[in-house]
């Protein structure tokens, strides 16, 4: 068994959080990332094409606030394998 794992209970190998390369960091950071942005062009109204149509009401988490939410949810399962302690 290398250094950058473990064992945990019930056998199961257990990955050292140390132990994540650059990429496994990178994924972790991606989600509350894009979940910042999306506050910010929630709050800062960052959507410049809502201007034309202005006449018409428009939700705060329509168009790019909700692409960063929907990116934040699909890169927590990065956060959940940190939290697991595994790949």
């Amino acid at each position: 068994m290398s250094e950058a794992c473990s064992s945990g209970p019930g056998g199961a190998i257990r990955r050292n959080p140390a132990a994540f390369g650059p990429a496994d960091w990178l994924a972790v950071a991606a989600s509350p990332t894009f979940a910042l942005m999306a506050v910010l062009t929630t709050v800062l109204g960052g959507n410049s094409m809502d201007m034309p149509c202005s006449a018409s009401p428009v939700s705060p988490l329509s168009g790019m606030a909700m692409m960063y939410l929907l990116m934040s949810a699909f890169h927590l399962g990065a956060w959940l394998r940190l939290v697991r302690g595994g790949r």
